[in-house]
């Protein structure tokens, strides 16, 4: 999807989040913030409804005041709700973003009203931490991870996880590194890994030889990080 030229821009991240919204889907963004999302899919012509969902009052009055700036009232409705109790059957939602929080807070979302996911066909999620325990729960309630990309943006690491409901059975380095993440291995998965195995290194240096029980486990870590990365665990 090209970028925006007028009207709503979006950072780096929301971007490619936006990129797995398919053509002509109907939108619950969870969590919208300041409806930016959804504003620019709209805008876009990407999509043709949305509900931008919000917990907080003081985000909610801000999503409000923005759809209302941009004329699209009629097309987004912003409601102040607790995640998936934002739609009903009737609103007809077939894609739900969940962006921008932990993945065990997703995961409690997804729990909490997963009698209506019988009525959507696809998650784009993106978890800023705990993505194994998030992979963990879609794994155990009949999703299957279709798609997962990893962003940089503002020197921080994302990941992003599509799901549809299927059948997915994933290995300990599938929960912790993403089952297409570790197949695709691009420049940015190696270059978050790769900084995540240098902190490892340094702090096994700074635990004592008599500490064998935490040296052990930040060694295990390396391990698995240079496996993943196809890399000589000789030394550990």
């Amino acid at each position: 999807m090209e970028d925006n030229k007028k009207g709503i821009s979006l950072s780096e991240r929301l971007q490619e989040i936006a990129g797995f919204v398919p053509q002509g889907a109907r939108l619950l963004d969870v969590g919208s913030d300041h409806a930016y999302l959804p504003l620019y899919l709209l805008e876009k012509g990407w999509i043709d409804y949305a509900i931008a969902g919000e917990v907080a009052k003081g985000p909610y009055s801000s999503a409000a005041e923005n759809v209302d700036q941009a004329g699209l009232s009629e097309r987004v409705d912003v409601r102040l709700a607790d995640g998936l109790a934002a739609f009903t059957a009737v609103d007809k939602i077939d894609v739900i973003t969940i962006c921008g929080m932990g993945g065990r807070l997703i995961a409690e979302i997804l729990e909490a009203g997963k009698a209506k996911l019988a009525l959507v066909e696809q998650l784009i999620l993106q978890p800023n931490n705990c993505e194994d325990e998030l992979r963990l729960w879609l794994m155990a309630n009949g999703f299957a991870i279709t798609a997962e990309k990893m962003v940089a943006d503002k020197q921080k690491y994302y990941e992003i996880l599509v799901a549809e409901k299927g059948q997915m059975t994933l290995s300990d380095l599938d929960l912790r590194f993403g089952p297409c993440l570790r197949q695709e291995l691009s420049a940015v998965f190696k270059a978050r890994w790769q900084k995540e195995l240098s902190k490892l290194e340094q702090a096994l240096m700074k635990i004592p030889e008599t500490n064998e029980q935490d040296r052990q486990a930040v060694k295990a870590k390396i391990s698995q990080i240079k496996e993943v990365l196809h890399e000589s665990t000789a030394d550990y």
